[in-house]
């Protein structure tokens, strides 16, 4: 049995979900842009919730959706949605993306996503988990045009992606009128490479913003610029 993760303002009980509760997810929850006072989130591929749990501990926005096609995710999804302080806030469609753009009519002020991805190593012995990771189950090229279709005029697109996935991604996003409008380069440590790029993406041309955040200076021992970012949500921080 999982026990549930405890961040300071709600839980996460992540014990049916293939991709547990990482630093992606609480990084990107945590740096995605609500300046703009988004009225409406969506969060495509919401596994446990916590991207848009996370949101309507930030924001004030009166719809937060979330999507999720993987039957124990929807429902464990479901079930932490209820247990927040925001459930009247919250709600989980069990459907995969492509239903979801045909059926829905409303535009999102912000869209975020943590996607799955290939990492090197993603062949498991655990079916679930691979198709979570596997990004052929959300290709970017069908997340992207969904989320063009998805987004209001002014709206933000926030994504975590692999580093190395960073330009092609850039390159695609321009074909559906999506450009980079910050940019922040994660390393797990000063010596280690680049391993994530956070996105965040709109429909208007402007000057890229790019930022860099080191997340450890030792084993454990956190960056200022990390623990600023996170302890919102960390217990520890």
């Amino acid at each position: 049995m999982d026990k549930p993760f405890k961040f300071k303002q709600f839980s996460v009980n992540q014990n049916r979900c293939a991709m547990k509760i990482g630093t992606d997810s609480v990084l990107l929850g945590a740096w995605a842009s609500i300046e703009k006072q988004p009225f409406s989130i969506l969060d495509i591929g919401s596994g446990t919730g916590v991207l848009a749990l996370m949101l309507a501990q930030r924001s004030s926005a009166e719809v937060i959706d979330a999507l999720e096609i993987d039957a124990n995710a929807f429902e464990q999804c479901v079930e932490n949605f209820e247990n927040s302080p925001w459930a009247d806030r919250l709600f989980c469609y069990h459907a995969s993306l492509k239903e979801f753009v045909t059926e829905i009519d409303d535009k999102y002020n912000l869209i975020v996503s943590n996607p799955p991805f290939y990492s090197e190593d993603y062949k498991t012995e655990n079916t679930q988990r691979d198709l979570a990771r596997f990004s052929e189950a959300l290709p970017f090229n069908h997340l992207l045009e969904s989320a063009s279709k998805l987004l209001s005029q002014d709206g933000l697109f926030s994504i975590i992606i692999p580093f190395k996935e960073e330009e092609p991604f850039i390159a695609l996003a321009s074909k559906v009128k999506l450009f980079p409008t910050r940019i922040l380069h994660v390393k797990g440590s000063s010596t280690s490479e680049t391993k994530r790029s956070l996105l965040e993406f709109s429909f208007h041309k402007t000057k890229t913003d790019i930022t860099e955040l080191t997340i450890e200076t030792a084993r454990h021992q956190y960056t200022t610029d990390y623990i600023n970012l996170t302890k919102d949500f960390y217990l520890k921080m």
